[in-house]
């Protein structure tokens, strides 16, 4: 084995790590997962990511043995680099300000202490993958004998899925457009014979679609913004809430109206009572049983004296009446 063929191994294993790279952008919250106070990633956590790719990218350089003619690792020929470079960049901030007035209605401008940061997310990312999918793929694939339009497509392909703007969740126009600085900038690429003017592109049309819709690449579905959230639930125009505030422990109060009277409705039947514990529901039973056999044993004796008074005999003057019956007028079972 040659030392230029090692160096082509060590190479591909390089690029693997690249791509690796990219599809864990997420974890690093970096690329388009940058998002303006929504990125749970502390700063050196995203820093590291740009490092990281920056040191495999130099690496890269140096272990392939012809990294500039083959892996267009260069910057390329400078006027056209410029020309071209300026020209991709003003359409791409064209149809970034064009897609946020369709979408949202307005330019959706985000906090001016976000830009920082967005600024040099959009340049390194726009470094990062440049080399690693216009460079690295899209010079692999011509070396191999694959024609330019079909190198530069299959270039574009696998970035889209790497950058996973396809997933759900994500706004039609987020693939779209990234399938589109896949194209034109693998075309940039061939035409300019390094990726500067790529690179020029990429990163304003990235700063751009942050300045103009306030995401970093996560632009949302319609109706998912927190602002349209929002509006979904204010009370139309020229309606105003009459309630309190929701407290803890109640919930909203009348404010200003009249109280609204007890309807008028009422249960057919009554609520079948609660059921109780097996000894308590005992208890009820034997006081229950304890009742009705008083009020028997009362209406036996009530029964026994009409008899009595009806064959003539009287009862005797200590005799007490028993509990239950008609004498006794303040006990009732």
């Amino acid at each position: 084995m040659t030392a230029q063929t090692l160096g082509v191994f060590m190479a591909c294993g390089i690029f693997m790590m690249l791509l690796m790279l990219r599809l864990e952008a997420s974890r690093f919250g970096a690329a388009e997962y940058d998002e303006p106070g929504r990125s749970k990633r502390g700063f050196w956590t995203r820093a590291s990511w740009y490092v990281i790719g920056g040191t495999l990218i130099a690496a890269l350089y140096l272990a392939h043995p012809a990294p500039r003619e083959v892996l267009f690792l260069r910057i390329g020929r400078r006027p056209d680099v410029l020309l071209l470079g300026l020209a991709l960049a003003a359409v791409g901030v064209t149809q970034a300000a064009a897609f946020a007035r369709l979408r949202y209605g307005y330019l959706r401008l985000p906090p001016g202490r976000a830009y920082p940061g967005a600024a040099l997310n959009a340049v390194g990312t726009a470094v990062i993958d440049e080399a690693t999918f216009r460079g690295a793929v899209l010079g692999a694939l011509i070396a191999v004998g694959v024609p330019g339009w079909a190198a530069i497509a299959m270039a574009a392909i696998v970035y889209l899925l790497a950058t996973r703007l396809s997933s759900p969740g994500h706004h039609p126009y987020m693939p779209v457009l990234a399938a589109s600085i896949g194209l034109v900038c693998g075309w940039a690429t061939l035409a300019t014979g390094g990726l500067g003017a790529a690179m020029i592109a990429h990163a304003v049309t990235s700063f751009a679609v942050f300045t103009f819709t306030g995401h970093a690449g996560q632009v949302p579905l319609v109706g998912t913004e927190p602002e349209e959230i929002a509006s979904r639930r204010r009370p139309p125009a020229g309606w105003q809430d009459a309630r309190r505030p929701l407290v803890a422990g109640r919930g909203a109060e009348p404010r200003g109206l009249l109280i609204p009277g007890q309807s008028g409705y009422r249960e057919k039947y009554a609520p079948r009572p609660a059921r109780t514990g097996g000894a308590r529901a005992a208890r009820d039973l034997a006081a229950a049983g304890a009742t009705g056999i008083s009020a028997g044993l009362g209406r036996v004796a009530s029964t026994l004296r009409s008899l009595r008074a009806g064959l003539g005999v009287k009862a005797r003057p200590d005799d007490a009446p028993a509990p239950g019956t008609d004498r006794d007028g303040h006990w009732r079972p």
